[in-house]
């Protein structure tokens, strides 16, 4: 059996590999979001970034993201602590919380089948940022769902 890591090593003292195998690839942090002015209240939508693969649940340019989309936010033990639009189900987010992983994560299954069928991904879910017209028409419950 192989370490799991994640349990011994602290988030700051990760290497690159480790922490990029933490990202369950569920798309959640991919989907656009709102956040009302008024009562700084989060809500998720289904409209996806257009990066985003609805099948593989995974960006078609992760590499060089940040050239087509600027504004995406990259994830790291710096700022795991401010990115509180994070879905209660994020690996990063759960263990920065002191939780263990869930039992469908792809560390602990050795792919992303349990994840998918757990209904935690956007797998299937999404429509493509671009043929959005109103955002506010693509707000969704489900990105909440955290089983386990």
């Amino acid at each position: 059996m192989t370490t799991q890591f994640w349990t011994t090593t602290p988030l700051d003292k990760m290497t690159s590999e480790q922490w990029e195998s933490l990202c369950d690839g569920c798309g959640k942090c991919c989907l656009n979001k709102i956040i009302d002015d008024e009562t700084d209240e989060l809500y998720y939508t289904n409209a996806a970034c257009h990066l985003l693969d609805d099948n593989s649940c995974g960006c078609r340019r992760y590499p060089d993201r940040f050239t087509y989309v600027p504004e995406c936010t990259a994830i790291t033990p710096d700022n795991i602590a401010e990115l509180t639009w994070l879905p209660n189900s994020c690996a990063y987010r759960r263990l920065h919380a002191g939780k263990g992983l869930p039992s469908w994560h792809p560390l602990l299954t050795g792919n992303k089948d349990a994840m998918h069928a757990a209904g935690i991904s956007v797998q299937g879910k999404t429509v493509n940022e671009m043929k959005v017209k109103y955002l506010e028409d693509c707000i969704v419950l489900w990105p909440m769902l955290d089983a386990e």
